[in-house]
């Protein structure tokens, strides 16, 4: 399956500065998968090291470090020539933090070597990469495009109502590779959500690998309250409604670590739609997301009856929760800080904000055909934007600086 993020890893390659590269990403986006496919197709060989599934490899990095005992180390072991025309691939780097700090004294002392390390947020979060001395990339799950690519139905995008309904599917499959592929190899929607079971078990079962025993229930309560807040019409995430009398004080290290992890999106406030949107950030209020439209679904247990019906009702169930979701999942891997704007006194919201460039577009999220916003309407009122956007199932559409563009089309925005 293409992703986007292989004309990436190209820049990287051919870059003059290149440094060891570390592909970040929660887990089962495809990181290891495109990683083989990059060595595949622009290398002359490929020599993968899993940390994780063979446990002797961080004995030949626990000593000697240098890149040269290393690369002579995995020659006579492997017993493959390695040059300035292979790919090393460190998988589950994140299990060999020796390994990690290794990739400082390739930079420095053996440039000329191309390393490409993954590993998931899960694990990297806890060690720590030599600082200055690697290139980051980060991987999301599968835009609509992609997934569109993946099914053999990219041209869907010039019919409006055929894209509405292949956007339906996206809603209910999502974008992680694995539960992609098994659509498209059975086109089975109910072996699909299985699929999608599995990661968030497996989600819940990395939990106990990675954090102390006595966070475990915070974390597991945490992730299990996502749904629930995204399902009410004011979707700012309250502690107190986890458990009765929760707090921050007792919830903000497990929100950072699922934060950290990249299987959670935390969206502050900002009050101040000016740039930089950091400096008005409202550090006390946000909202959060999960990493995966598909996944939110199954986390729910949304039927599949409710994504296919004629009328449209997968948009507007779960209070629009669906469609603000594909909205910042398509808008992630842009790279470009996101935020949702309130006013002060609570009664406009509009769902997302985005700094690009020298410009604070405001992107306004309707689950169906209306085009008709107040909260927008109160920004657009106070702050007179260059350009404010409105993503509905309705077709294009301009009026001043307000462009309607239909909902399936947002990943399409040149920011």
């Amino acid at each position: 399956m293409r992703r986007g993020i292989y004309n990436s890893l190209i820049t990287w390659k051919n870059s003059q500065n290149r440094k060891p590269l570390v592909l970040y990403g929660a887990r089962q986006v495809g990181k290891t998968y495109i990683l083989k496919e990059f060595g595949k197709n622009e290398y002359k060989n490929t020599l993968y090291l899993n940390f994780d599934k063979n446990k002797e490899l961080h004995d030949y990095f626990a000593d000697n470090i240098s890149p040269h005992h290393i690369i002579d180390s995995l020659k006579a072991i492997f017993k493959q020539e390695i040059n300035t025309e292979t790919l090393l691939i460190f998988d589950e780097i994140q299990e060999c933090q020796r390994a990690k700090d290794s990739l400082k004294y390739f930079n420095e002392e053996a440039p000329e070597y191309n390393i490409a390390a993954a590993g998931s947020f899960l694990g990297i979060a806890s060690g720590k990469f030599p600082v200055g001395q690697v290139d980051k990339l980060t991987l999301y799950p599968m835009t609509f495009y992609e997934f569109l690519e993946a099914i053999g139905d990219e041209n869907s995008l010039n019919i409006h109502a055929l894209a509405i309904e292949k956007l339906k599917q996206y809603f209910y499959i999502g974008g992680m590779p694995e539960a992609v592929k098994t659509y498209v190899r059975t086109g089975d929607l109910l072996l699909t959500r299985q699929i999608q079971e599995q990661i968030l078990s497996s989600y819940k079962e990395d939990f106990l690998k990675h954090i102390k025993g006595v966070d475990i229930p915070k974390v597991r309560m945490l992730w299990d309250s996502i749904p629930v807040h995204l399902a009410k019409e004011k979707k700012k995430f309250v502690y107190k409604e986890i458990k009765q009398g929760g707090r921050a004080a007792e919830f903000e290290n497990a929100l950072d670590w699922l934060v950290n992890t990249g299987l959670v999106y935390k969206i502050p406030n900002t009050e101040e739609a000016k740039i930089p949107l950091v400096a008005y950030e409202e550090r006390n209020s946000f909202k959060l997301y999960m990493l995966d439209t598909g996944l939110l679904a199954a986390s729910a247990k949304l039927d599949v009856k409710t994504f296919f019906s004629k009328n449209h009702e997968v948009f507007k169930e779960f209070k629009g929760a669906l469609a603000e979701q594909f909205v910042l999942q398509e808008l992630k891997p842009k790279n470009i800080p996101i935020y949702y704007w309130s006013n002060s006194t609570g009664k406009a919201e509009v769902d997302f904000v985005v700094q690009y460039e020298d410009k604070i577009i405001p992107i306004e999220v309707k689950s169906g055909e209306s085009t008709k916003s107040k909260s927008l309407g109160v920004y657009i009122e106070k702050y007179n934007p260059q350009i404010a956007i409105r993503a509905s199932l309705s077709n294009y559409e301009k009026r001043e600086n307000l462009l309607n563009i239909p909902l399936y089309s947002i990943g399409n925005l040149g920011i």
